[in-house]
């Protein structure tokens, strides 16, 4: 079990710090074999095998999926996803008390996310299972879903009861772990959800996990942008008054304030361990 303290974000959302020295080595992480491989496991489990092929701005990622995979979430009833739960502190608090998920030292943001570029739940869902190839481009990246298991068919009997909850807009969300190196996320649970709202035309609900800097990391970053803000102000004040000298201070600090608000909730780069020796 892994134990967090928690912030509550005020338009929705949780923020778990999990202290240095209590988690160890996720049960979900990915581990490095050389420069170019790497494999995702869960506990001695591996689920992806990765590898990459090209340089540069042009590289294709191949994978492997595995069987195996074990949702960090417990089932979910019809009575539980009709009670309309806070669901990114609901799904924190089983991503702490079933460990089975990528939870380690640092700080963990969990927040609904209904905005995504066109493409990411059609076609950029990647449905071919086990092997699959993604394009990473430069500046644009790959930006999809990738599940950990195959989606089931429309008609199987779970969808279809989850069909009618989609409908009836009691469908709980689905968990995406958004992976930095992929440009992507990966479905940690939800498959059965996912092909539900997708065979009624609807774009699944997600609660996203993402790793967000460290209290130091974003503070040391806030200092340097607030020195930089403050050079900024006193070259503006030096000049001499013109009539628009109170706008261009205004565009200023509203930039700063922007920066600043986001920045302790910044995606950060997602950890890559080196495999135990032996």
């Amino acid at each position: 079990m892994v134990r967090a303290t928690r912030e509550t974000l005020a338009g929705g959302g949780v923020v778990l710090a999990v202290p240095d020295g209590l988690s160890g080595s996720p049960l979900l992480r990915f581990e490095r074999v050389t420069d170019r491989k790497w494999i995702l496991r869960q506990g001695e489990r591996p689920l992806i095998q990765g590898r990459s092929e090209g340089d540069g701005c042009c590289r294709d990622l191949h994978l492997r999926r595995l069987p195996g995979h074990r949702s960090p979430l417990p089932p979910l009833t019809a009575a539980a996803m009709r009670t309309g739960a806070d669901w990114p502190h609901r799904y924190a608090l089983w991503l702490e008390e079933r460990g089975l998920g990528p939870l380690h030292y640092g700080r963990w943001l969990l927040t609904p996310r209904s905005t995504f570029v066109p493409g990411i739940w059609d076609c950029d869902l990647v449905q071919d299972w086990p092997d699959a190839t993604l394009e990473l481009l430069c500046g644009g990246g790959w930006h999809g879903v990738l599940p950990l298991r195959p989606l089931p068919a429309p008609d199987s009997s779970r969808v279809k009861a989850y069909r009618k909850h989609a409908r009836e807009g009691t469908l709980a969300p689905v968990l995406l772990w958004w992976v930095s190196f992929l440009d992507g996320w990966l479905l940690l649970d939800g498959h059965d959800r996912a092909a539900a709202a997708l065979a009624e035309g609807m774009q699944p609900a997600c609660v996203e996990l993402l790793r967000v800097p460290d209290d130091a990391d974003w503070r040391a970053t806030a200092e340097k942008i607030t020195e930089a803000h403050e050079e900024r102000v006193a070259r503006l004040a030096e000049r001499p008054a013109g009539p628009h000298a109170a706008r261009e201070r205004q565009v200023l600090d509203r930039g700063y304030a922007d920066v600043i608000s986001t920045l302790a909730y910044d995606a950060s780069a997602t950890p890559v361990f080196d495999r135990p020796r032996g």
